[in-house]
């Protein structure tokens, strides 16, 4: 694993910042028929940026990231963040057990130690974000607007390199 530079870093706690209080992402696999969004939890966020979700091998997405890594996972609230990247399959007991929440038994019928659980790493390449939260970004972003002038400098939406 390679060290992020700081500029990666910077744009990991940004996004990290942006997502930490958004319950559900959704995140979009490909399918035969084409693409396919689905809400999730995230479990985490690593220190590198990468994303942790909980599915079970029986589910459509478990087969859809066998045959394609490529997703994008999408936050939606006071802020609004896109990161694309490729998921990775993980089966990892003491990590699931980690992410365990009783919820989850009366949700998916299972314990943490099913067989048919799995874990979803995304490792992310890139991530957009608006961070329409801020209001004071927000409001020098919408006078530079209705004056006519370049809304650049404002950081309300940015595209940031996160590997």
């Amino acid at each position: 694993m390679t060290t992020a530079t700081s500029e990666q870093q910077e744009a990991i706690d940004k996004v990290r910042e942006l997502i930490k209080n958004i319950p559900t992402a959704m995140l979009t696999t490909v399918s035969d028929e084409g693409l396919v969004s689905r809400p999730m939890k995230t479990q985490e966020m690593d220190s590198d940026g990468s994303l942790w979700f909980l599915t079970q091998k029986d589910s459509g997405k478990f087969h859809e990231l066998i045959r394609n890594q490529q997703v994008n996972v999408a936050y939606a609230d006071k802020s609004f963040v896109s990161i694309r990247g490729t998921a990775e399959l993980v089966e990892d007991v003491e990590k699931l057990k980690q992410f365990w929440n009783p919820m989850y038994e009366e949700l998916l019928e299972t314990t943490f130690d099913d067989p048919n659980l799995v874990l979803i790493k995304v490792h992310p390449e890139t991530a957009e974000y608006w961070d329409s939260g801020n209001k004071f970004k927000m409001a020098k972003f919408m006078l530079r607007r209705l004056l006519g002038k370049n809304t650049e400098g404002t950081e309300i939406n940015r595209i940031v390199e996160m590997s």
